[in-house]
């Protein structure tokens, strides 16, 4: 093969490698942080991908609201690895530090359920007491459960280094 030749095989091979690598490396650029909770990164394309999954369930829901939920999941997962619950999935293992750290200290008591009953009696449609107590009981548990939660959630939120750059005119 002349000189010729192989200079522009050669030539040929170095041009198709830049223009790869260049497209390559171009590629990666486009998503942005929009977050960050210590020292773990949320992305745009991951706020997105919750965004129309949630949008789906509350259409009413804003971006604002579901990256404050991506951030609070993160830091109850964190806190479940610290306590080394585990579970199969990231989920699973929040849902068990909150049953495990935040709800297994919920009581409501008989009196609680009663009060409730009396002042919401119109609600109950002529239904007894005795009919509705585990509806009422439920409802007043997961009341202080949230309650409980969002202190929790403030306390972990303070604790942690927590910067939002997501921009308002999005």
């Amino acid at each position: 093969m002349p000189r010729a030749m192989t200079v522009f095989y050669v030539f040929l091979l170095f041009t198709v490698h830049c223009l790869l690598f260049t497209a390559l490396s171009e590629a990666a650029i486009f998503d942005r942080v929009v977050a960050f909770v210590d020292d773990q990164a949320i992305t745009l394309s991951e706020l997105q991908e919750q965004f129309g999954v949630a949008k789906k369930l509350a259409p009413d829901i804003t971006e604002e609201e579901v990256l404050n939920t991506m951030i609070n999941r993160i830091l109850l997962w964190r806190q479940a690895k610290k306590y080394r619950i585990e579970a199969p999935t990231r989920d699973a293992m929040i849902d068990e530090y909150v049953d495990l750290k935040v709800r297994a200290f919920i009581r409501v008591s008989e009196a609680d359920i009663e009060e409730f009953y009396q002042k919401n009696q119109d609600k109950f449609a002529g239904k007894t007491l005795d009919s509705v107590r585990d509806e009422i009981e439920k409802y007043l548990t997961e009341k202080q459960l949230n309650s409980r939660l969002k202190e929790t959630l403030k306390e972990l939120r303070e604790n942690a280094y927590v910067k939002i750059q997501l921009s308002p005119e999005r």
